[in-house]
């Protein structure tokens, strides 16, 4: 059965699941190029397709931000048509026997860091930094790395005034308790330095193998953000780097003692991570370390390897993740439970660290982790949101309409001369 999906699509197989829908391969019919294809039924509770699309037009053009190709509806789905991306960080990560080099983590962490800048440029805070969220391209744009969904973001500043939102507290945790930020555990507004520190534990994540908060056992998910929270602010940013290099450190201590409205100084992070990579000698060549094993597997095709996940790690195009789906309950316990030994403390370098801000042990005393409201208020920045992004569309029209009205009056003019 050919399946079309706005006129010029084919709906192919199934690729993915979760909570906010279905993901499809999908194929221009005329191009044949092949695309993602993401499917939302209208009938969602909180339906955030149409919101995320708006994002995506947006962020449209910078580096790393995929392209959405069509929006629309299609019976009882919300469609979303978009670039076709490679695999996930996280698969990757799973690809390279959970172990990534530094070398491959700092030129990640330099793509990771521009990437945000840009979001947050543009008046959006994205509020779900995690590795399922970070994708390489494919083809020419295989070495790029690229930041997806936004179905969580929000708008931290007016678009024209820069105007900044209101510090609030007591507010229930959006994202990924694994990678937020502290003050997100505490209840307290997210603003662009939670997105920082969010990146500084998914950079933490990738040189040690896991974070001492995983695989905390819990009757429930309200018992388990408690306990995420209570070990995440008990670990000291000294405690948590103490096998790194001093760089990471330096990185979380800066983005913890931000203000909640401070703009970051993005250049600066960035320089800290590629000082360290000049100081290792290393080469900014675009070769990770899932480069050089597809190469020494192609070099020697009898090694055995994950059929999970490293045929479609290799195959490039017929891999697509896209979204924030669901992983299954085995994949998620072999995560949790994964023990990866720590890398050795590097002897070369050493930076004055700054101490964790005292705040945090304020605020813990009014620690709020009521989540039964969760998705309400999720839903409720989505339509605030909604409506600042329609009000900016309106703004837009209303200066084109003037625009036109203008070289109207301006051709009618030239016109009546031209006729003299």
């Amino acid at each position: 059965m050919d399946l079309r999906v706005g006129n010029k699509y084919r709906l192919g197989k199934k690729i993915g699941a979760g909570s906010f829908g279905v993901i499809y391969q999908g194929i221009n019919v005329t191009t044949k190029e092949e695309v993602a294809i993401k499917l939302e039924s209208v009938k969602s509770k909180h339906p955030q397709l149409l919101y995320e699309s708006k994002i995506y037009r947006i962020l449209s053009g910078g580096v790393g931000i995929p392209h959405v190709r069509w929006f629309g509806v299609e019976s009882d789905y919300n469609v979303m048509i978009m670039d076709m991306l490679g695999p996930t960080l996280e698969d990757l990560f799973n690809f390279c026997s959970r172990k990534f080099s530094l070398k491959t983590i700092l030129m990640i962490a330099d793509q990771m860091i521009s990437r945000i800048e840009y979001i947050h440029s543009k008046n959006f805070i994205h509020r779900d930094i995690k590795p399922d969220n970070f994708l390489m391209g494919t083809g020419k744009n295989g070495n790029q790395v690229y930041l997806i969904d936004f179905g969580l973001s929000k708008k931290y500043r007016d678009a024209r005034t820069h105007k900044h939102i209101a510090f609030r507290d007591k507010k229930n945790l959006t994202g990924t308790a694994r990678y937020v930020s502290k003050n997100t555990h505490l209840g307290i507004e997210q603003s662009r330095r939670d997105d920082l520190e969010s990146i500084g534990y998914v950079l933490i994540y990738f040189c040690r193998g896991n974070l001492p908060w995983q695989g905390l056992q819990a009757t429930n998910k309200k018992q388990k953000y408690e306990k995420i929270s209570e070990k995440k602010i008990s670990t000291s940013v000294e405690e948590l780097c103490k096998s790194l290099d001093p760089v990471f450190a330096s990185y979380l201590n800066y983005t913890k003692n931000l203000g909640f409205d401070e703009t970051p100084d993005y250049s600066y992070l960035r320089k800290v991570f590629r000082d360290l990579f000049i100081h290792e000698g290393y080469v900014y060549d675009y070769v990770y370390d899932w480069t050089e094993k597809k190469q020494k597997m192609e070099e020697n095709s009898n090694n055995s390897i994950n059929p999970k996940i490293s045929q479609e790690v290799i195959e490039s195009g017929n891999f697509i993740n896209v979204t924030n789906f669901v992983r299954t309950n085995s994949q998620n316990n072999q995560l949790e439970n994964s023990n990866n030994q720590e890398p050795k403390k590097s002897n070369n370098r050493r930076q004055n660290l700054t101490k964790e801000h005292p705040s945090f042990e304020i605020r813990k005393k009014n620690l709020n982790l009521e989540n039964q409201n969760q998705n309400q208020n999720q839903n409720q920045n989505l339509n605030e949101n909604e409506k600042e992004i329609e009000k900016e569309n309106e703004k837009e029209k209303e200066k084109e309409k003037k625009k036109n009205t203008k070289t109207k009056k301006k051709n009618k003019f030239m016109s009546f001369f031209s006729r003299k």
